[in-house]
């Protein structure tokens, strides 16, 4: 941990996300209101960043068409952009570190039969396979959540069942399966805690992604819906309204951008961390 923060990449990324992480738990606490309020739409519409409205209210970044406070709904939306994008990213991990375990301790047909469905998932292009699975069921956070995590295991499941089939030739396995332990137990207590530290490096650099994508959803509306504010569709609402308010779809643009090159920052120290750690990137127990 101290050479991850000593890492300029690494303290950045740390530092951003952990900001981000508090400001959308604590949303109901460093805004004021709430993000769906539309308190004057006529006196308080397109209001630029810093203004006061004639009720009192102040607003650093603006307001929307509707009047509604852009810092708000920012707060607010990245409390859904990042719940769902993390959900969909741990519904991935685990779905491809099952996969990816099972196919590399396994034998005979099993392990064919794993890889591929994980390659035949792997040859659909992704963007189309999300678009195609959205617009099958209507349009919400948890439909969000199953389609980037049912489209985003296959490389999970491939970097695991690489390392799985390296370790499990490695001494200390042959050790362990010597003592009596079963092929269960071996996998479990001793492969996969060695398999797990590349794929800590694979959900950082997921988890941008998974943004990314989220947002594109919602953007083109086939994600979370209005009124409730996501980065997306913020955007999306912003996008005619660049050139007389720029700021409605700029700041969820900005908060966007800078939390994926957070987290690929932060995947990238921890991959070079790791490596420079390990060696080889296994420890054996």
């Amino acid at each position: 941990m101290r050479r991850l923060l000593s890492d300029r990449r690494g303290s950045f990324g740390a530092v951003v996300l952990c900001l981000t992480l508090f400001v959308a738990a604590a949303a109901p606490v460093v805004t004021t209101g709430t993000p769906a309020a539309q308190p004057d739409v006529v006196g308080a519409r397109f209001l630029p960043p810093l203004a006061t409205d004639r009720h009192g209210g102040f607003h650093p970044l603006g307001t929307d068409r509707f009047g509604r406070d852009v810092w708000t709904r920012l707060a607010y939306g990245g409390r859904v952009s990042l719940s769902v994008s993390l959900l969909a990213v741990l519904l991935s991990v685990v779905v491809g570190v099952a996969v990816g375990a099972a196919a590399g301790y396994a034998t005979g047909g099993l392990t064919l039969l794993l890889l591929g469905i994980t390659d035949f998932a792997l040859a659909l292009p992704r963007v189309v396979l999300l678009l195609l699975l959205a617009s099958l069921w209507p349009p919400s956070a948890a439909l969000v959540v199953l389609v980037l995590g049912a489209t985003g295991w296959m490389t999970i499941a491939r970097l695991v069942h690489g390392e799985v089939r390296t370790l499990a030739a490695r001494p200390f396995v042959e050790s362990a399966t010597a003592l009596g332990a079963g092929r269960a137990r071996v996998l479990w207590r001793h492969i996969l805690p060695n398999a797990l530290t590349p794929v800590i490096v694979a959900t950082a650099l997921a988890v941008g992604n998974a943004i990314m994508l989220e947002a594109g959803l919602s953007f083109l509306g086939l994600g979370v819906q209005p009124p409730t504010p996501s980065w997306g569709n913020m955007i999306a609402s912003g996008r005619d309204t660049l050139v007389n308010a720029p700021w409605v779809a700029a700041a969820p643009g900005l908060a966007l951008a800078l939390v994926v090159v957070a987290c690929t920052l932060l995947g990238d120290a921890i991959r070079d961390v790791y490596h420079g750690e390990t060696g080889d990137g296994k420890r054996e127990t």
